[in-house]
């Protein structure tokens, strides 16, 4: 591990473009009023074995509750194409500009596997595995962030709003701010902030919060997560950094960065409730549902999770809780299944490959005590899942256990809560989760405290049915109000209170009570 306290590279040190500067081929014309800043766009460049290439739209609820304020001013997203090595050209796709921003291999592996998620994501999440410290990883972070500036600050009319997203580009708004003061930036985390004394451990940490500083609102999901903000910039006031000192002032909610105030807030993100809800009741989505319950052997009780494979999800708690409750015969594996669904993610990286193998070898051990021939008591599928399949899993499933260890939001809780259009079915839900703070009416659980994570479990069998279905009433009464298209209205309302123009942000058919 290299420890950065004696010394740090003249490249790692500047951490700001000089003004003016500009990628050598401008990804084109400059022009857009609202510009999404992301690593990645919002479609991924595919290779096909025939040798051709071709952009495949990426569902998410970012894009959804983004796309008519980019369609209604003349909008951009400026991401990295999913493929390193290529240089690809502006595109529009279904009518939104795209403007690819190139990243080496060796800028993938350095910015992105390594600074992103090898440091600040271990950090981020509470140290639960531990962070790494790399020069060259740093210097590669600061090289992408200028990258994604410089391309910005092209693609973005003259005092238009830029909206910077999440952990990998946290450089992004002050080097913005130096090619193009004009305009009005935005910065969101959708991870967790860290406690005030993990985060003194990063060696770029005055680096990191000057950078953000840079934006005119930050947005966190979580009020705590924006009180520890807060904190570090009045504590790193006046440290000095490569560029000098920098003088902030913070009360409650406000930073003031020499003559200019910087707001922070929380907004907690959603999905697009709705769309979800009116998914799960099409008749194609039931009858599949009630296939997978037929093919799991129509079982009385269908435990379900659907993760990203992370050490942060906490898979390996709920089995162990599961196992030991198999063991001490309060569940009946004759009753009971559980799904477990693992979108594979971060494959090369050494950490996951390991957890990858101690989760499967978890499963193996359950499965060879508790099994019947032809009935596993734990189905495991390490693959993508189509989004209408997902869909089917949530309605087939009566218990959805969600137990990470630390978590930004988790809106595979709100999905399968949106999803409940019968409201039946319960939601174990971890208390270190974003979401539990809005999701009350859960089975709450500490997925530190094994006993804790085994009572929520059997509580939501177990409990009786109509208290279940008032649990869930209130659940889809919070998911439904509270959906992603407010989420992003909220923020961007918030950020245009310093815009003469900041209704212009907003689509014509804006709501005046959602505001």
């Amino acid at each position: 591990m290299d420890h950065t306290s004696d010394k740090r590279t003249d490249r790692s040190s500047d951490a700001q473009p000089e003004p003016g500067s500009a990628p050598k081929d401008p990804p084109g014309s400059a022009g857009s009023g609202f510009v999404v800043v992301a690593n990645r766009l919002p479609v991924d460049l595919e290779h096909l074995p025939d040798g051709t290439k071709r952009w495949k739209r990426s569902p998410g609820g970012l894009v959804t509750a983004l796309e008519p304020v980019l369609r209604s001013n003349n909008g951009a997203w400026v991401g990295w194409a999913g493929v390193p090595d290529v240089d690809v050209d502006p595109i529009i796709e279904d009518g939104l500009e795209l403007y690819p921003v190139p990243l080496s291999a060796a800028e993938v592996a350095d910015y992105y596997e390594g600074f992103s998620n090898g440091t600040l994501w271990p950090l981020y999440h509470d140290v639960i595995v531990r962070p790494e410290y790399h020069r060259d990883w740093w210097s590669a972070y600061v090289e992408v962030n200028r990258r994604f500036a410089e391309y910005t600050a092209k693609v973005a009319a003259e005092g238009a709003t830029v909206w910077v997203q999440d952990y990998q580009l946290q450089l992004v708004p002050k080097m913005l701010r130096m090619l193009r003061p004009d305009l009005t930036i935005g910065f969101f985390l959708h991870i967790p902030f860290p406690p005030v004394e993990l985060f003194m451990q990063l060696p770029w940490r005055t680096e990191i919060v000057e950078g953000l500083l840079g934006a005119d609102l930050i947005g966190f999901h979580l009020p705590g997560g924006a009180q520890n903000f807060l904190f570090l910039a009045r504590r790193l006031a006046g440290q000095p950094t490569s560029r000098g000192t920098v003088g902030v002032r913070s009360k409650l909610g406000v930073v003031q960065v020499g003559f200019r105030t910087v707001r922070v807030g929380a907004f907690p993100i959603s999905i697009a409730s709705a769309g979800l809800d009116e998914l799960s009741r099409r008749r194609s989505v039931r009858e599949r549902a009630a296939q997978i319950r037929s093919e799991l052997g129509n079982p009385k009780h269908i435990l379900l999770g659907v993760d990203r494979l992370d050490y942060t999800k906490g898979i390996d708690i709920r089995l162990a809780a599961l196992q030991e409750l198999l063991h001490d015969g309060r569940l009946d594996p004759s009753e009971t299944v559980m799904v477990q669904l693992a979108t594979p993610s971060r494959e090369r990286v050494e950490s996951y490959i390991q957890m990858r193998g101690d989760i499967e070898r978890q499963v193996g051990r359950i499965n060879g005590e508790f099994s019947r021939v032809g009935y596993p008591f734990v189905h495991y599928l390490h693959r993508p899942i189509p989004r209408e399949e997902l869909v089917a899993f949530f309605v087939a499933a009566d218990v959805m256990l969600v137990t990470p260890l630390r978590d930004g939001m988790n809106l595979v809780a709100k999905e399968y809560v949106a999803a409940r259009s019968g409201v039946n079915g319960a939601l174990v839900l971890s208390e270190f989760t974003g979401a539990a703070a809005e999701l009350r009416q859960a089975y709450l659980c500490n997925p530190h405290d094994l006993d804790s994570v085994e009572n929520a479990i059997m509580s939501a069998i177990e409990d009786d049915p109509e208290a279940k279905r008032r649990r869930m009433r209130s659940l889809r009464r919070q998911v439904l109000a509270h959906d992603v298209d407010r989420w992003a209205r909220a923020f961007l309302d918030s950020l245009a209170q310093d815009r003469v123009a900041g209704s212009a942000l907003l689509p014509d058919n804006t709501d005046e009570k959602d505001r």
